[in-house]
C-alpha cells in the first residue's frame, strides 16, 4: 500500500487549491516548549486590517492570520469564517485566493486562517495537513483543540459572535470542516467544503449537538478528490455526505434541482438544496460540470466559491436560520 499512497500524494499535494498548487516550501518546524502555555501568543502586522500571530499549542508551534474589517467597532458582535488551506498548502496561499477581505469589510466578519502542521507518518509526509482522518491517519495532531483554542483566542480581544462561528476549507480544509461539525459542534455553526469530503473515520463517528447547515461546491472531475469517493484512501463520496446530512438535518427526501448552463465559458452548474430541514437549515451541493480540483471564480466557472459560502452562511446560526 505504500507506494500507491505516495503516488496519489503527489496528486494531492494540489489540494492548495486556486488556479496552482500548494507551498511546499513553507514548512514549520515545530519547537518543544513546555514552559510557554497554551494561548499566549505573538502577532504582527499582515498587510491592511491583518496580523500574523504565532503561539504554542500542545507544545508545537503554529500560527494563523486574521484579519478584522476597519467598519467593525468595538461594540460589535461579528461573526467568525475559519478559511482553511488544502494538504500541503499554507494559510498565506488559502488567503491570496479565496479573497474573502472585501466581503468581510462590506459585511462586517472576522477572517482566521490557520496554518495547519507539518505530517510525518509511516504513510506519507508534508509540510502541512489537517487531522481529519482519510490519507492523514497516523498523525498525532489535535486540530480540533487547535481550531477551539483558536476561537477563544479571538474572542479574548475581539467581541464575536459565538454562535455565528463558521468553517470552510479547500480539500483537506473541506475535509477538516466537516470534522469540525461532528467533533466541535458546540462551537461550529456552519461549514462549507470546496472539493473536499468526509474522511471515512469522520464520516463513522461523527457527532455533532445541533442541525447543522452545509454547503458542498465540488467538480465532476476532480482527480484528487473524486465525486464518487476512494475508499481505499477512505474518502467518501459526495453523494454518501450529501445523505448524511439530510438525512441527519432531517430535511426532505429529494432536493430542489437547478441546472445553469454558462455557454460563453462551456460550463453547467447543478445547485442542490435539500429543504424543510430542522431549525429551517439546508443542505446544498454545487456540482460544476468539467471542474477538476479547483477553487472555483466567475471568470473560469461560472460562480465563486468565496461568494457562495458567504451568502449560505451568513443565513445561520448555531440554532438554525437567522430570523
Amino acid at each position: 500500500m505504500k507506494p500507491f499512497y505516495f503516488i496519489f500524494l503527489a496528486l494531492l499535494v494540489s489540494c492548495g487549491g486556486g488556479s496552482g498548487s500548494g507551498d511546499s516550501n513553507n514548512e514549520m518546524q515545530g519547537q518543544t516548549n513546555p514552559s510557554q502555555p497554551d494561548k499566549s501568543e505573538n502577532c504582527i502586522s499582515y498587510g491592511i486590517n491583518s496580523q500574523k500571530c504565532s503561539l504554542i499549542h500542545n507544545n508545537l508551534e503554529r500560527y494563523y492570520i486574521i484579519y478584522r474589517p476597519t467598519s467593525s467597532t468595538p461594540e460589535d458582535n461579528l461573526p467568525v469564517l475559519f478559511a482553511l488551506h488544502g494538504y500541503g498548502s499554507t494559510a498565506e496561499t488559502h488567503k491570496s485566493y479565496t479573497q474573502y477581505e472585501p466581503l468581510a469589510e462590506n459585511n462586517r466578519f472576522i477572517v482566521v486562517y490557520p496554518q495547519g502542521y507539518k505530517l510525518e507518518t509511516q504513510l506519507t509526509n508534508s509540510s502541512s495537513h489537517w487531522n481529519s482522518g482519510a490519507w492523514t491517519i497516523g498523525s498525532n495532531i489535535d486540530d480540533v483543540s487547535f481550531i477551539s483554542t483558536l476561537i477563544e483566542i479571538v474572542a479574548s480581544k475581539i467581541n464575536i459572535d459565538r454562535s455565528r462561528v463558521y468553517s470552510s476549507g479547500m480539500s483537506n480544509g473541506g475535509f477538516m470542516s466537516y470534522h469540525l461539525a461532528c467533533n466541535l459542534s458546540s462551537k461550529i455553526a456552519a461549514v462549507a467544503s470546496v472539493t473536499g469530503s468526509m474522511s471515512k473515520e469522520t464520516y463513522e463517528d461523527c457527532n455533532p449537538t445541533h442541525s447543522t447547515s452545509i454547503l458542498q461546491v465540488h467538480g465532476t472531475i476532480d482527480a484528487t478528490v473524486p465525486f464518487e469517493g476512494n475508499s481505499a484512501l477512505g474518502m467518501r463520496s459526495i453523494n454518501d455526505v450529501m445523505d448524511y446530512w439530510k438525512l441527519y438535518d432531517a430535511c426532505g427526501i429529494a432536493p430542489i434541482s437547478i441546472v445553469t448552463d454558462y455557454f460563453d465559458i462551456e460550463i453547467s452548474v447543478q445547485h442542490d438544496t435539500y429543504l424543510n430541514c430542522l431549525n429551517d437549515v439546508q443542505v446544498e451541493l454545487y456540482k460544476i460540470e468539467g471542474m477538476g480540483h479547483r477553487w472555483p471564480n466567475k471568470q473560469r466557472y461560472g460562480i465563486s466559491a468565496t461568494e457562495k459560502i458567504w451568502e449560505f452562511i451568513n443565513l445561520y446560526d448555531i440554532n438554525g436560520k437567522i430570523n
